[in-house]
């Protein structure tokens, strides 16, 4: 067996870690007798982080990121289980279009979960059949993919999960509350009212103009509704890239768990003129006040997940107008990194980046076997020197998108990562794994 000598855990202590043949850890403790040693040198050892929320893109859109590029973006940020959402295309809305994203998942480094949708069309007898690891992102309102669905819809699907006992992911924005005045008109529109006082105040082509759109408001009110459904059904429901500090509290108080992403935590609309529309997402950045907030409630532990909504686009796609780019950033390469990054000069501590990253998703969402640094659990395990900050550079990262958000930043990237006590990532190699991953859910095929 192999043993990780005088690793620092999440708590400060340090301890060995004797991992077993069979991909597990088979014992933590002191001064442990193994065939070979990995010496840690007192630096950090923490389990692999889940992220519950990804989009590989695959099938339909490979030219933005594959199973194969974006597991590898996984391993290398410290990631070792990823889940991703439905709106591919197809979208993952029946039986048929879950076998087939399982496919494309075999090219996966990492474990992983696959996510069913809701659509009109949706087939849930055979959908619920697979494997399942949540339905949803349920959207409340278009994104990528335009799966929005009506509120009548919304309340079945919820039912529907709730009996098939999956829990829900649901996108929480509520485009009644979105704010058209700030859209730009139509020629004909445009040349009837010109005449009128204010009417140029209608059009808006600045990028912060998404934010404007995409109200705090509308996410708010679809939170509210949310806790009403999932208390109509009494279903396990859990908020997707929660970007206002108020949804968060509506979450918590309305037993739901949530999620807030990196961009959401780091970035704000004080961010747009360096951006630009590399800055557009779903739901959309909020002001610097709102940012300030909702990091304090990941210190304080209202937030339950941090999750990424890793969701690239190409360059040629982003460089457009703010009304026609496409929404999202990737990210799964450097949550972890900020966030220990972070530990350096804020008051978030390193067991909360344990907590949100791993020990919280994997308790939320049921996988038994992750999310912890002790016996019995995979050795899905990432080493850190937290001394060894770096700046984040997309030419760096594996993502195939090949650009980031956080460009400049400071990021704690993993010396290497485990999965199953296979070493899936060497920072000094430079090298990867096998794709070995593996549905957390088990498999059909």
């Amino acid at each position: 067996m192999r043993v990780i000598r005088d690793a620092t855990l999440a708590d400060g202590r340090v301890r060995d870690v004797r991992l077993a043949d069979d991909g597990t850890i088979d014992v933590v403790g002191e001064a442990l007798d193994g065939e070979t040693t990995i010496d840690a040198d007192g630096r950090l050892l923490l389990p692999g982080a889940l992220d519950v929320h990804v989009h590989f893109r695959q099938p339909g859109a490979s030219q933005k990121e594959t199973w194969a590029t974006g597991s590898r973006s996984a391993a290398a940020g410290g990631v070792t289980t990823v889940v991703d959402q439905p709106n591919t295309d197809p979208p993952t809305t029946s039986g048929d279009a879950f076998d087939g994203k399982e496919a494309f998942a075999d090219d996966s480094l990492v474990d992983y979960g696959i996510n069913g949708g809701v659509t009109d069309d949706w087939d849930p007898d055979s959908l619920f059949a697979r494997p399942l690891f949540a339905l949803g992102e349920v959207f409340l309102a278009d994104s990528t993919g335009e799966m929005g669905i009506d509120a009548d819809l919304f309340a079945d699907a919820v039912a529907r999960a709730a009996d098939a006992g999956v829990p829900v992911t649901v996108h929480a924005e509520d485009a009644t509350e979105f704010d058209e005045s700030v859209l730009p008109r139509s020629t004909e529109t445009r040349a009837e009212s010109d005449s009128e006082p204010g009417a140029g105040a209608r059009e808006r082509d600045d990028v912060a103009a998404w934010s404007a759109y995409r109200t705090a408001d509308a996410e708010i009110a679809a939170a509210e509704r949310t806790v009403e459904v999932a208390g109509d059904a009494d279903a396990q429901v859990h908020l997707a890239h929660t970007s206002t500090p108020e949804a968060v509290d509506i979450a918590r108080e309305g037993g739901l768990t949530c999620e807030v992403t990196p961009h959401h935590l780091f970035r704000s609309t004080d961010d747009y003129e360096e951006l630009g529309t590399f800055g557009r997402m779903n739901p959309p950045l909020r002001s610097e006040d709102r940012r300030e907030r909702l990091f304090e409630r990941l210190v304080d532990g209202r937030v339950d997940v941090v999750a990424t909504d890793h969701a690239p686009h190409t360059r040629a796609e982003k460089d457009a107008d703010v009304w026609n780019a496409p929404s999202g950033v990737p990210g799964v390469e450097t949550m972890v990194p900020l966030l220990l990054a972070a530990t350096r000069e804020t008051e978030l501590t390193v067991e909360r980046v344990r907590d949100v990253t791993a020990r919280n998703p994997a308790d939320i969402f049921g996988v038994e076997s992750k999310g912890r640094v002790a016996e019995g659990y995979d050795a899905d395990l990432a080493l850190y020197d937290l001394d060894d900050a770096t700046e984040i550079a997309g030419a760096d990262l594996h993502s195939k998108c090949g650009w980031t958000p956080f460009e400049g930043d400071a990021g704690v990237f993993p010396e290497w990562t485990m999965r199953r006590g296979a070493v899936v990532w060497d920072a000094a190699a430079e090298s990867f794994g096998d794709a070995n991953g593996e549905n957390v859910r088990g498999s059909d095929q």
